[in-house]
This record gives structure tokens, sequence and C-alpha cells, in this order.
């Protein structure tokens, strides 16, 4: 019984990287080596593993394993609790499907996340799109017992410096599966930790917090001008000059829908134009955050989104999210005021290199929003 659970997980754990590789498939071509390679894997894996063991596991007996002596389990909690307490070096342990399972603080700096925020999700949200699949499969590869990978990926928060990750496969004594330890080091010598101080350097007081809410201040004030400045009878004109204040200062990509039963796409801004058309093409309806705020739903803000499908996808086939490399959105309906109908629906993205939406932000949305609503009814 434990090795036919054992199987079907494994299988299960198969199925769900492919369906990621499918999703990466519109990644740049400098990206589609790493993720050829990925596929390889994959394909390789089923052939020598998953095809023999879904023939045989029935005639096979009950496996044993090799006996392992307290002393040995004793050192491996030993070394992992070292490795963790006094590296000092960014060291993540996952399991076979990428999820989190540990930081250590060294880890939680370079990556720029809370250890609460990262525990039980995927290692590989915090990566840039391109990289995901490839992660996983080689992360998978390590916990099957393959050897340990080492390869090269971007952090989302800073997708042009690469970083190097060495993943080396471990086994804590009285658990089942493989852990997975990865180390994550910046290429390139002397390359500091970001988030760390230097020792000895008196800290400088934060002034961003302030900064971004006088920026916040100062798009409301924009927006509320355009808006007053708009002719009134004209709600697709309305959004279109919405977009225009917010796309570029505020946001990397503005898609904005009119209408609730049945939207229409208004406006897209965002890269380069063949994206732009093949996103503006796209039928609103096949976008699922874009029904849910329709139908009066409550605005979503979504950081480092694990859904490829979050946005649907786009007229060539691809899913929004990994076209348009979105490292944050936030998507609202547009309503002046509760229980009143919806006008249209706004999505804004930024992609990787840009610091995600935070609250304050997405607050600062909601309330244009409203003004936006107001605007297009008039």
């Amino acid at each position: 019984m434990p090795q036919t659970e054992e199987f079907g997980e494994d299988l299960a754990d198969f199925v769900r990287r492919v369906a990621e590789l499918k999703a990466a498939r519109s990644v740049s071509a400098d990206d589609l080596p790493a993720v050829l390679d990925a596929a390889l894997f994959e394909l390789e894996h089923a052939v020598r593993e998953l095809w023999p063991r879904q023939e045989g596991r029935r005639a096979a007996g009950p496996a044993a394993g090799p006996s392992r002596s307290a002393a040995a389990d004793g050192q491996e909690r030993q070394l992992l609790r070292a490795v963790f307490q006094r590296l000092p070096l960014p060291v993540a342990l996952v399991d076979r499907d990428a999820v989190v399972r540990r930081l250590n603080s060294a880890a939680t700096a370079f990556m720029g996340v809370r250890t609460g925020y990262a525990a039980g999700r995927p290692l590989s949200a915090l990566l840039a799109h391109a990289d995901r699949a490839a992660f996983r499969t080689q992360v998978a590869a390590v916990a099957r017992g393959e050897g340990d990978r080492g390869m090269t990926v971007h952090l989302q928060q800073d997708p042009h410096g690469a970083v190097r990750t060495t993943l080396t496969a471990l086994r804590p004594g009285g658990e089942r599966h493989t852990t997975v330890l990865v180390l994550l080091l910046p290429e390139g010598a002397g390359s500091p930790v970001p988030g760390q101080r230097v020792p000895g350097v008196p800290a400088v007081p934060d002034l961003s917090e302030t900064t971004r809410h006088t920026a916040l201040m100062d798009l409301v004030d924009l927006m509320a001008r355009e808006l007053l400045a708009a002719p009134a009878g004209d709600p697709a004109g309305v959004l279109r000059r919405a977009a225009g204040v917010l796309h570029g200062r505020f946001a990397d990509w503005v898609v904005a829908d009119r209408g609730a039963a049945r939207p229409v796409r208004a406006a897209v801004l965002g890269g380069d134009a063949a994206a732009v058309a093949d996103i503006a093409a796209q039928d609103p309806a096949a976008s699922p955050l874009v029904v849910e705020a329709a139908r009066g739903g409550s605005p979503a803000l979504l950081v480092r989104p694990e859904d490829p499908g979050a946005l649907g996808d786009d007229a060539s086939g691809a899913p929004v999210l990994v076209r348009a490399d979105v490292t944050s959105l936030v998507c609202v309906p547009l309503v002046a005021a509760p229980g009143e109908p919806v006008q249209g629906v706004l999505t804004l993205a930024r992609s990787a290199g840009r610091p995600a939406f935070s609250m304050a932000e997405a607050r600062a949305v909601d309330v244009m929003a409203r003004h936006i609503a107001l605007a297009m009814r008039r």
C-alpha cells in the first residue's frame, strides 16, 4: 500500500509539472533552452521510472529500504540544525514539489520575504516566470535520487541579477520523502545580500514610505483632474483617459474593460506591440479575475500569483500572466457606490523588476475606480 500511494503521488507531481511546462511555452527565445531541458528531464523520468513502475507495481513485492541507525538520524538532524542556525548563506529546505518547508534568516533577507509568508508556498513562485518550470523539474529530479543539480535562476524582485542555485537531496530521519536543500548565491564575487546592513555603519532614516504616500496623492490628484476634463457621454473615452494616467508611472500594464454582463475590452496599454494586440483581442469573459470583478466581487490584490491562468489566455493562446511577466496585479470593479451597477473592470499589473503593489496602493486604486465609475455614467 505505501508503494501504491507513493506511485500515485509521483504521478500527480509529474502531471502538475508537465502542465507548468505547457504554460511556460510563451517565454522568450533566450529562456527556451532551460524549458526544453526541463521537458526532456520529465520525458526521461516518464520513460525510465513511471512506465516500468506502472507495468510492474502489482507484481513487485514490498521494497525493503536500507536500515538507518539512530546515530545516523541524529547526525542528520544535527547537520540540518547547524545549517539553519549558523550558515551565513541563503539556504532553503523544500519538498519534492518545491514547496518551502523552512528558510534560514539569510535566505529571507536575500529573497525579500518573511518566513511566515514563504512557508507552505512554492519557492518557484519567488522566481521569474521563465525559470519556474525548470526549477521545479530539477527539484523533482534531485528528490527522486538522480543526483545533485545546479542551475541559474532570476528572482522576481531582481530579474536582471542571476542567482546560482545548488540542489542537494537530504533524507531526514522518520520522514517518508526526500527533502531538497537549496543553496542560493548571487553570481559574481563579492555580491552583497540584499536587505543586509553593513556592520559598523549607522542606519539611515528610511523616507521611502513618505515618498510613496506623496506619489500616491499626486496620482489621485492627476486622475481627478483628468476625469473632470473628460467630456460627458463618452464612457469608453473616460476609460482610455484613466488608463493613460495609470500606465507607466503606476503600472506596467493597464487593461480596461467596459460593461458587466458582457464586458468589452476598451483599452490595453503595456509592453511590446504584439503582446498588446494579443491581450487586446482577448475576450474578457475568458479572464476569471475580470469575470469575478464584473459580477460585483471585491477588489483582488495578487502578489507573485501562482496560477498562470488567473487572467486567462490571450489571443495567441499564451497565459496573460506569463506573456506580460506579471509579478503583482490589482483587479477592481468600476462601481460608483455599493449596490450600484458595475460600469466595468480595471486591471493593473506590474512586471519583474518593479516593487509589488502594496495594500495602500490597492486602496488608492479602489478609490480611483469609484471616481472613474462616476465619470463614466456622467
